[in-house]
């Protein structure tokens, strides 16, 4: 089985440690790997996939919108938030690419295990593939959306930098990957955090919650979540998901 994730940047990614053990762990042999690409090299590798050189992509940012729009079939999940982040060749049709988004999944069993508040409302930071994902993810409650620069997810919006007492805050954007903090305020005002950011050490945003004692997931959870269900739906196998989470630790 050939696996890849595609984004740029991608070299921080802990996608490959976390597949690579859980195909040993269910005893599949396949590979995979990290691969940096603009929207050219995207459309390179979901070529791959319809000649079967590859069997199925994660993609993170910036092409989660470019491949929901590139895939020959795609699920509800992509279908509302407009962009995917799980892609595999199809079997049943050849040459086609079918596509879905685990993100929602991962951001919901992320939120489960570190006991955010359900009933809070919901601030999301950004209006990428990413926030489209929390959108989908906690849509039931109350939410908005602040961002920099617009956005196109359809919900109210928030001014960017201003907190909101009492509400979670999702942090879809890629502040806190090179230990960026959030705008000053934001966390201290929150009820939980997830962070759907990470990079090699736990980002600022992540760690002030945990010292005021608020409930947080950081970006690991959430790809650990997420990846559980684009393994599945890639072997399916049921994921490992003790190995990959302890795979995603180690880096």
């Amino acid at each position: 089985m050939r696996l890849v994730v595609l984004g740029d940047p991608v070299a921080h990614s802990r996608s490959p440690a976390i597949h690579t053990a859980a195909l040993a762990a269910v005893g599949l042999t396949g590979s995979y790997e990290a691969r940096r690409v603009d929207a050219g090299g995207f459309l390179a590798a979901a070529d791959d996939l319809r000649r079967g050189r590859l069997d199925g992509a994660n993609v993170t940012m910036p092409h989660k919108a470019l491949a929901a729009a590139t895939a020959d079939c795609i699920d509800g999940l992509v279908a509302a938030t407009g962009a995917a982040n799980t892609l595999r060749r199809s079997t049943a049709r050849a040459g086609e690419i079918e596509a879905t988004n685990t993100d929602v999944a991962g951001l919901r069993s992320a939120a489960a295990a570190a006991g955010i508040p359900s009933g809070a409302p919901v601030l999301v930071l950004g209006g990428g593939g990413a926030a489209a994902a929390a959108l989908a993810a906690f849509g039931d409650r109350e939410v908005r959306c602040a961002t920099r620069s617009g956005s196109a997810v359809p919900v109210a919006t928030h001014p960017w930098g201003v907190p909101w007492p009492g509400a979670v805050v999702v942090n879809a954007t890629p502040l806190g990957m090179q230990g960026e903090p959030l705008p000053a305020g934001i966390v201290e005002a929150a009820c939980g955090l997830i962070d759907m950011a990470y990079g090699a050490d736990p980002t600022p945003a992540f760690r002030q919650a945990v010292r005021m004692g608020i409930a947080a997931a950081d970006g690991l959870d959430v790809l650990v979540g997420q990846a559980a269900v684009s393994f599945s739906w890639w072997t399916g196998v049921d994921a490992p998901l003790g190995v990959m989470a302890a795979a995603a630790r180690r880096g």
